[in-house]
């Protein structure tokens, strides 16, 4: 629906030989929205496992690719906004799901409240509108009345939208959003393709244990020594490595060589 082949399938080929076909007639939006109308039910990984599943029952592939992001504050930086963005590759044959995430520092992603276009001129520089489209809906909306225009890419249009909605709004603004779907907003879509490519190399290494591909890491573990009393910190000591399929799993350093934590990290030291 939204364009991503055009940034992942030229990667798999690439990479891995990989050829991909488009599902037809699938609305991915049945599984959640940026928007709110339709709720996401559970995590990421759940819709972007969806997705694929869709997309296997379409064209009776075993095997099948899916994104999913959510964007909103950061996860790990305060005042400071941020994305994830999570693929999945699903293999019936082989009865894995490989998956890979990254997490978007600086993505094109913000809001505005207004009664004219004339008063975000700031805000539409800082996206870089129109190359970053805009979803504008009533900033109070009354009972009844939940009218979202998405895709809003001139300034003709995002004048007479705001004016629309400004004027069924309580309090007289509309709310100007970015609009997060991938084809809508190309910083995403970058981010979709740097994606992919982490994924091909994830799918390129094969598990230690059982040979499958997908090995890679998954999770981290705390606990980097305080240079000052030794205690554990809240800083990554480990990163754990692990396989798709079987329980294959190692600890390895950090990738920075890092081997020890300021005493500002330490719940000793700075309690």
């Amino acid at each position: 629906m939204h364009g991503k082949q055009t940034v992942i399938m030229p990667v798999f080929r690439d990479r891995l030989g990989l050829s991909i076909e488009v599902a037809p007639g699938i609305d991915t939006d049945t599984l959640g929205t940026f928007t709110g109308e339709v709720p996401r039910l559970g995590t990421i990984r759940d819709a972007a496992i969806a997705k694929a599943r869709l997309g296997i029952a379409a064209t009776g592939l075993p095997i099948a690719i899916a994104s999913e992001g959510s964007y909103g504050p950061h996860p790990q930086i305060p005042f400071v906004a941020g994305g994830i963005e999570l693929m999945v590759l699903l293999d019936d044959e082989r009865g894995i799901v490989v998956t890979e995430h990254l997490i978007d520092d600086a993505p094109v992603f913000g809001h505005a409240i207004a009664s004219n276009v004339g008063v975000i001129s700031g805000f539409l520089r800082q996206i870089d509108f129109p190359n970053h489209a805009v979803v504008v809906r009533a900033n109070a909306p009354a009972d009844g009345d939940a009218a979202i225009h998405k895709g809003v890419r001139t300034t003709a249009s995002l004048a007479e939208v705001i004016a629309l909605c400004a004027a069924s709004s309580r309090d007289g603004q509309a709310l100007i959003q970015t609009d997060m779907r991938a084809h809508m907003n190309p910083t995403r879509m970058a981010t979709i393709g740097r994606l992919a490519t982490m994924l091909c190399s994830r799918l390129a290494t094969g598990c230690p244990g059982c040979g499958l591909p997908g090995y890679g890491q998954i999770g981290v573990e705390t606990g980097l020594p305080c240079s000052a009393c030794g205690a554990p910190s809240l800083l990554v000591r480990h990163r754990i490595f692990g396989c798709a399929s079987c329980d294959h799993s190692e600890l390895r350093p950090r990738s920075d060589g890092r081997a020890d934590a300021d005493p500002a990290q330490c719940p000793e030291c700075n309690p």
